[in-house]
């Protein structure tokens, strides 16, 4: 297939999403990320510039989800955060390694990496769903969005702590990262609140959120770590300039309409072209039972703590909190490229997480 044509079938991907989600009700994401699979199984293939724009659309994603956190609500409701979130992802870590480790017959690397994969939930699946539904601004929508925040750092804590060697530059990374956040927090007001640049044509408020973005995947790449976590926690502290005055709730508005009109499109299609049907059915046993053990060990998880805390939405929270996709994607990818696992239990876990 010419390069040139792969735009215009992306493009069409995108739009028929659209079409079906409006049609059917059901996350455009989940369409993407379907039509994806589907092209990806036929030949489609991403290239070079589609692989760092999705990259970047997951890590755009990832900074809308902790600017819509309510930090003064998930501060009062740090416990029920804590509660759900925290079993969440230990739950299915336990039982996916405790499978593929006694039983499947993995090794221990390939074990700790299926565990960990398979406890996160998706901030990108999460924030889209919440948004799509209107849920969002509700204290059930922030709740959930809080609980996913705790799933995700314990998550990404695990994968660091287990496998990540530091080196200077992982070092570097941190401190950036550190730095970036701090002086965001704290100095953003002269560029949200400066006259000269409100409500211009070229966007400068956006491009400055784009500019800080790029420089956590930048250092992030150097340092052989990922820059979802800083991305999330940038947004979460600097989700109070986006609530203080209209101007700024405008521009919150309007990166969300970038993102979702083409960046993070790409990030869900791209994810779904990556999964090859041929290797998950090869080892479709081991594709079941990890399917049905992630499920049930992340409902289980979150269901009894949700029942007591979210009574009326309960069997909503445990579903929409056993998704998977983004942090579950970087540590198979990290696996894969480490030599941990190889390529069937990489599709294999993939496969579950989609």
């Amino acid at each position: 297939m010419r390069a040139d044509h792969i735009p215009l079938i992306v493009g069409l991907l995108v739009f028929i999403s659209s079409l079906i989600s409006l049609k059917i009700g059901l996350s455009v994401a989940i369409i993407e990320i379907v039509l994806g699979v589907i092209a990806g199984n036929l030949g489609l293939m991403p290239e070079e510039w589609m692989l760092y724009l999705a990259g970047f659309g997951g890590i755009v994603l990832t900074f809308l989800a902790g600017a819509e956190i309510d930090a003064k609500l998930m501060k009062e409701r740090l416990k029920e955060s804590l509660l759900i979130g925290i079993p969440s992802f230990l739950t299915p870590f336990i039982a996916a390694f405790l499978y593929t480790y006694y039983i499947a017959g993995w090794g221990l690397p390939a074990s700790l990496i299926a565990g960990i994969t398979l406890s996160e939930t998706s901030i990108a699946v999460v924030y889209s769903v919440l948004i799509e539904t209107n849920l969002l601004q509700t204290k059930t929508g922030k709740l959930i969005l809080s609980a996913t925040f705790v799933t995700n750092t314990g998550t990404a804590l695990l994968l660091s702590i287990l496998f990540v060697k530091p080196t200077i530059y992982t070092i570097l990374f941190i401190t950036i990262s550190i730095v970036v956040i701090i002086l965001a927090t704290q100095f953003s007001h002269y560029v949200f609140d400066n006259p000269r640049l409100k409500n211009k044509v070229i966007e400068p408020e956006i491009k400055y959120i784009f500019l800080l973005l790029l420089v956590f995947i930048y250092f992030a790449n150097l340092g052989g770590g990922h820059a979802i976590l800083p991305a999330f926690v940038l947004g979460l502290l600097m989700s109070k300039h986006f609530k203080e005055t209209s101007e700024t709730k405008v521009v919150k508005n309007r990166l969300r309409t970038v993102a979702f009109a083409i960046i993070t499109p790409v990030f869900f299609i791209v994810v779904g072209m990556k999964v090859s049907l041929p290797l998950i059915i090869s080892a479709s046993g081991i594709f079941i039972a990890l399917l049905i053990i992630k499920q049930a060990a992340k409902f289980l998880g979150v269901y009894f703590f949700a029942k007591r805390y979210i009574p009326n939405g309960k069997v909503y929270t445990s579903l929409l909190l056993s998704t998977g996709l983004t942090f579950g994607l970087i540590a198979a990818i990290f696996g894969l490229h480490s030599g941990f696992i190889d390529q069937v239990q990489y599709s294999v876990l993939t496969g579950v997480l989609i």
